[in-house]
């Protein structure tokens, strides 16, 4: 597909409810790129960026609209999954998203026979339906430690290049799982997961394919991601390994009285194995207003990984493999048959009866918005790449958009994931601009965000200690209460570079469960705490967060 250059001028066509100030809107950049649908009319808009000023020392940034994803979606090509491709396919359309990533389960059936079969059915979509952007991936079982996405831009190797990958570097298919300390394979396996990173990033390289990104699932969901690992895969090919999971998948998983009194949301409900790295505490295996423990403790492992001067972004998405209420069981295997020899479940059946389940559907609760310039896949990879992102529950917003500038400098500034050059005690202006939840959600509920969070933390370079996983000098700064405020508004902050570098990030929620943040009050006052087991309603309890912006202090 060709991708399309974002258009200078706004689309007469679209309503003022869909455009910003400067009038440019994702569904302006959709219509100009010929993909407007009916499918994106059901997507949120998102207000895109002013013009571009004159290039100053801090650095300037392109005309932006963000697309909505979801990275981690399963089928029947996956052995543990329920529906079919084009029934996720459909959800996700229902729901507005602009992108996807089928990333199914590593398996022997899967490698020989299910990702082509699968690869044949994303070909058709794309060419029956181009508004859809549609990737095929993997979910990687990373020697000696967790999940990772691994997808590919669309090519004539994409299915290939996942193929071989599977083969050659998964840890269940090679029986690489083994990471307890001190145990004779652990190293092995852990330089395993490196190899693999540094394989794909050479594969791109080489232009075997023409882009590849690795992303973290569900880091502390059993605690084997251990922080010496997670920098280490970082390390392996930064470009290439671009960050993790805020959010888990399974966000329904404590509905009250959907899957019993112990269930938490995220479905961590898990407790430390010999595999899991000791320095963990307890703690860490909850979720916290639906995020992974290394996302939503400030000045904690997330923080810490940032506090070195090096992005690494986060996202959510659904891990769909089981809707919750849903009414559709798998089916029957013909005799003979197995997901080894087919590669593939049998289609699933309608029972008229609820069935198990902790997933909501692609763009049903959980969402990932990635800033782009050109409406294409590349552009998605690009976006992502560059950490142009920021996440949302519950549809809690409509649209973001962060800067931060110099105040003499007369462009826009700086976006998420950028880079800000400054000068030693030059004043400097955070600028936060929201819109409102337009429209009910998937739930029924109109989302009304109650306050913004600016989390700031003093940029020290690389750790001495690879497994630290706390950022001392990282605390939230400042609130702001917005409860009330509807429509479009700027949030401008003030921020003064001192002696050393920093980056800030932002958090908010529409501010129904608070309390005192995991490293203390006076780090974070009223931060996100986990549920009660079993009582995890996750529309009553929705935040949204985004990747920083480093501001890069000169003498």
């Amino acid at each position: 597909m060709t991708e399309q250059q974002l258009p200078s001028w706004a689309d007469p066509s679209v309503s003022p409810a869909d455009l910003d100030a400067q009038g440019v809107s994702r569904r302006g950049l959709l219509r100009r790129a010929g993909l407007f649908g009916a499918a994106f009319a059901l997507g949120s808009a998102t207000p895109a960026l002013a013009a571009s000023g004159r290039p100053r020392l801090g650095g300037d940034d392109p005309r932006l609209a963000y697309l909505v994803g979801d990275h981690h979606v399963h089928s029947v090509y996956s052995h543990d999954a329920k529906y079919t491709f084009s029934q996720q396919a459909q959800a996700a359309a229902k729901y507005g998203l602009d992108w996807m990533v089928f990333n199914e389960h590593s398996n022997f059936g899967h490698a020989y026979y299910g990702a082509r079969m699968e690869h044949a059915e994303i070909v058709r979509a794309r060419a029956e339906n181009p508004r859809q952007l549609i990737f095929q991936g993997l979910e990687w079982y990373i020697p000696a430690a967790e999940h990772c996405t691994v997808f590919a831009a669309p090519g004539p190797h994409e299915t290939d290049l996942l193929t071989q990958f599977e083969l050659a570097y998964d840890g269940k298919l090679l029986g690489y799982t083994e990471g307890s300390a001190g145990a004779t394979d652990t190293a092995r396996n852990e330089a395993h997961a490196v190899k693999a990173i540094k394989w794909l990033a050479e594969q791109r390289r080489s232009g075997y394919v023409d882009d590849v990104l690795v992303l973290a699932n569900h880091p502390l969901r059993l605690g084997i991601d251990s922080p010496h690992e997670m920098r280490g895969w970082r390390d392996a090919a930064p470009e290439i390994m671009i960050g993790m999971e805020g959010a888990p998948g399974a966000q329904g998983a404590a509905i009250p009285s959907l899957r019993g009194a112990t269930s938490i949301r995220g479905e961590y409900e898990n407790k430390p194995s010999a595999q899991s790295w000791s320095g963990y505490p307890a703690d860490a295996y909850l979720t916290y207003g639906g995020f992974d423990w290394a996302t939503a403790t400030v000045g904690g492992l997330w923080d810490s990984m940032l506090a070195e001067g090096r992005l690494f972004s986060i996202t959510t998405n659904s891990d769909n493999h089981r809707t919750v209420f849903d009414t559709w069981k798998n089916g029957d295997w013909p005799a003979g048959q197995n997901f080894d020899n087919t590669g593939k479940l049998p289609d699933p059946v309608n029972t008229d009866t609820p069935q198990p389940g902790s997933d909501f559907w692609p763009g049903e609760f959980s969402r990932t918005h990635v800033g782009v310039t050109r409406y294409g896949y590349r552009s998605v990879m690009a976006g992502l790449r560059a950490g142009r992102v920021w996440v949302d529950h519950g549809h809690l917003l409509d649209g973001l958009d962060v800067r931060v500038k110099r105040d003499c400098d007369a462009g826009r500034g700086v976006t998420l994931g950028g880079r800000l050059r400054v000068r030693k005690g030059e004043r400097v202006t955070l600028y936060v601009t929201v819109t409102s939840a337009s429209r009910p959600n998937p739930q029924g509920i109109l989302p009304e965000l109650a306050h913004v969070d600016v989390i700031r933390g003093a940029v020290r370079g690389p750790v001495s200690d690879r497994d630290t996983w706390q950022a001392p000098d990282t605390k939230v700064v400042q609130t702001k209460d917005v409860s009330g405020r509807k429509g479009t508004y700027t949030l401008r902050i003030p921020l003064t570079a001192g002696d050393e570098s920093f980056y800030v990030r932002l958090r908010g929620s529409d501010g129904k469960r608070h309390g005192t943040g995991y490293l203390g009050a006076s780090v974070d006052p009223h931060g996100p705490i986990p549920h009660e087991p079993g009582n995890g309603d996750p529309w009553a309890d929705t935040w949204f967060y985004s990747n920083p912006v480093f501001v890069d202090v000169t003498g």
